[in-house]
């Protein structure tokens, strides 16, 4: 009587290959990782767009807290609304390695008419410049949106 035995699994070829592949692919994952930042301009955009709103909203409403103080500090972007008022909003971000420019420097402060755009009467551009640049428009008529602003 013959039994025809068929062993089934891997050898340790194969493991050994796949052990080398994967480490293989580990170390070109973290390379593709390690030099990213974790300043996100989008979420910077997003931050100056939420305490334009509420400085707007408080200047529809009659609200003292109708200003918005940016600044840049040693390690973050600083959106303040109503900094004169009674209680003010601050809004933070890291700033992971990157500048702010914005017209006449920072900080600056803001105050918005009653119909919620800046006193300025212009357009501002505001540029963050790190590993990349990013530019932010407050329009003259409050809007804030990504990019150059339109003349």
């Amino acid at each position: 009587m013959t039994s025809i035995y068929k062993a089934s699994g891997f050898s340790l070829v194969e493991l050994v290959m796949v052990i080398i592949l994967i480490g293989v692919l580990s170390a070109l994952g973290i390379g593709l990782f390690a030099n990213r930042s974790a300043f996100s301009p989008l979420l910077a955009t997003q931050q100056l767009a939420s305490a334009t709103l509420l400085a707007q909203q408080a200047a529809l409403a009659g609200n003292p807290a109708n200003t918005l103080t940016i600044e840049q500090g040693g390690d973050n972007f600083r959106f303040i609304v109503g900094a004169g008022s009674g209680n003010p909003r601050t809004f933070e971000i890291p700033r992971e390695g990157t500048s702010l420019s914005a017209p006449g420097g920072l900080p600056l402060t803001l105050t918005f008419d009653s119909k919620g755009a800046p006193s300025t009467g212009t357009n501002l551009q505001f540029t963050f410049s790190g590993d990349s640049t990013f530019q932010t428009c407050l329009s003259s008529l409050g809007a804030v949106y990504a990019g150059s602003c339109q003349s």
